[in-house]
């Protein structure tokens, strides 16, 4: 008689958990389904309010190059010509950097250096845009300014890359402040990456005779290069994206320079910097389409550098998942 109290128990216990298991099963696939819906929400609701631009210019919106709303002429290649080339000045100047240090972290420095280290690079990410966009106006742009003038100007002056007045704001300056803010964005994941290399890697190579700096060069990054090629990707997807720093230093020029010493604009900034002001309907429209457009670059950066991230972990043989 025990003994069957004790099953029809475990048979009430056991349809008890069941049920937990489904009711948790159906919150967190509620979960994943809002993002899911979000973003596709997101798509519909600004290819809704940008038709009206999208038929209007056609495929002739990301090729013109006016962008006047007297006569309402919109084209949006001066801003996208601007968000490609600060972006990849920012890519220059940190992937070097974020590589260093995340090798230093993770391959170099003793636990009570790297300990403090990251906390310091994280917290760096952390910081609003608008306080870079603060230091970067009035102590970074003047010092932009001096380079200009002191260096820039006198020895490579007579490039079309650095032809112009030197007046501190302009690509360059947009550039350099999208390095500093990707740079912790890139060290962060390049160092994970880089502890997820089996240590069976760096023994073999240094059972062969290699050095440590030898092991880093020819067996660490190799190995973890697909990751640290998403993580570029990633702060580049942040790059393309970034609004406020942008706007208070780029000049919000538009036009299409091939001096990175001279104002530009992106389309963040483009959108930020008009939006209060499209007052007309197309004009309006044409601003929500420039939003389109940002929206699928920043998602399809985003997911190749998802893939690509992704791929280190599997061949790590799933030690870490990123």
């Amino acid at each position: 008689m025990a003994s069957s109290t004790k099953r029809v128990e475990f048979v009430i216990l056991k349809r008890r958990l069941n049920i937990g298991d489904g009711l948790f099963f159906l919150i967190v696939v509620a979960g994943a389904a809002s993002i899911i819906l979000t973003m596709a929400a997101l798509i519909a609701v600004l290819t809704n309010e940008g038709w009206r631009s999208l038929t209007e210019f056609k495929f002739g919106f990301l090729t013109g190059t006016e962008w006047n709303p007297v006569t309402k002429e919109f084209g949006a290649l001066p801003a996208i010509y601007g968000t490609v080339v600060s972006s990849l000045i920012g890519l220059a100047i940190a992937v070097p950097v974020s590589v260093g240090v995340a090798i230093f972290l993770a391959e170099v420095a003793p636990g009570p250096v790297r300990v403090p280290v990251s906390f310091f690079v994280e917290m760096l990410a952390a910081l609003p845009s608008v306080v870079f966009g603060l230091w970067g106006l009035y102590i970074m742009a003047p010092w932009v300014r001096d380079l200009e003038k002191g260096v820039l100007k006198p020895w490579f002056g007579w490039t079309p890359i650095f032809d112009g007045p030197a007046i501190g704001f302009g690509m360059l300056a947009s550039g350099i402040i999208l390095a500093i803010m990707i740079l912790p964005i890139i060290t962060a994941i390049s160092r994970d990456v880089l502890l997820a290399v089996p240590q069976s890697q760096r023994e073999a190579a240094v059972a062969l005779g290699a050095t440590k700096a030898e092991t880093i060069w020819s067996v660490v990054l190799p190995y973890a290069r697909p990751g640290i090629t998403g993580a570029v990707i990633l702060g580049l997807g942040r790059a393309v994206g970034e609004t406020i720093a942008v706007t208070m230093l780029i000049g919000n020029t538009y036009k299409i320079n091939a001096s990175i010493l001279q104002p530009a604009t992106t389309l963040a900034s483009a959108i930020a910097a008009e939006f209060r002001e499209a007052a007309d309907p197309l004009y309006r429209s044409a601003l929500i389409e420039m939003g389109l457009v940002l929206l699928v670059v920043a998602l399809a950066i985003n997911v190749i550098a998802r893939l690509l991230v992704w791929r280190i972990s599997t061949r790590a043989g799933g030690e870490v998942r990123l």
